[in-house]
């Protein structure tokens, strides 16, 4: 497991900090934002109007995700 969370942290989707003897990881949620824009992007093939909803609950923009159900 430790293996995968580092890989994670090198990806600048996760962030670790010590606690004691424990290594607690969270999430980075700038990271992962742009991990899932780039993703959106790339599937829309050029074509950004493909996914412009999915970009917006992406980028966690409020109107949109709570059309979505994602509040």
């Amino acid at each position: 497991m430790s293996h995968h969370l580092a890989t994670l942290e090198r990806a600048g989707l996760v962030v670790s900090g010590r606690e004691s003897r424990l290594i607690r990881y969270t999430a980075n949620f700038e990271g992962m934002r742009g991990l899932l824009g780039f993703l959106m992007a790339d599937c829309c093939q050029g074509n950004p109007a493909l996914c412009d909803n999915l970009l917006a609950v992406a980028a966690c923009q409020p109107a949109l995700a709570a059309t979505h159900g994602n509040v």
